[in-house]
């Protein structure tokens, strides 16, 4: 599988799991449900490394890489709502 397609399919997943796990008024579609995993993916990849939960690689599609994208996820969709109560 190319690997931009692995992590559209990471933000996805990723970004559907997010505004599952953290319900509320969020008025966005499907394509940025999709860049919200991506961009959660980067930044949950970049923490897991920094705490040493391992390296970010270019790898399979594991529970793993998915628990990184969507703690990711979470943590900006919430960062986003600070800011736009601001």
């Amino acid at each position: 599988m190319p690997l931009w397609l692995y992590w559209i399919l990471l933000g996805l997943v990723a970004g559907a799991l997010a505004k599952f796990l953290v319900p509320g008024r969020d008025p966005s579609g499907c394509i940025v449900t999709v860049l919200l995993g991506v961009v959660g993916a980067f930044v949950g990849g970049f923490i897991g490394t920094l705490l040493g939960w391992g390296s970010v690689t270019r790898g399979s599609f594991d529970v793993r890489s998915i628990a990184l994208a969507t703690m990711g996820a979470i943590l900006l969709l919430l960062l986003g709502r600070l800011v736009r109560r601001l």
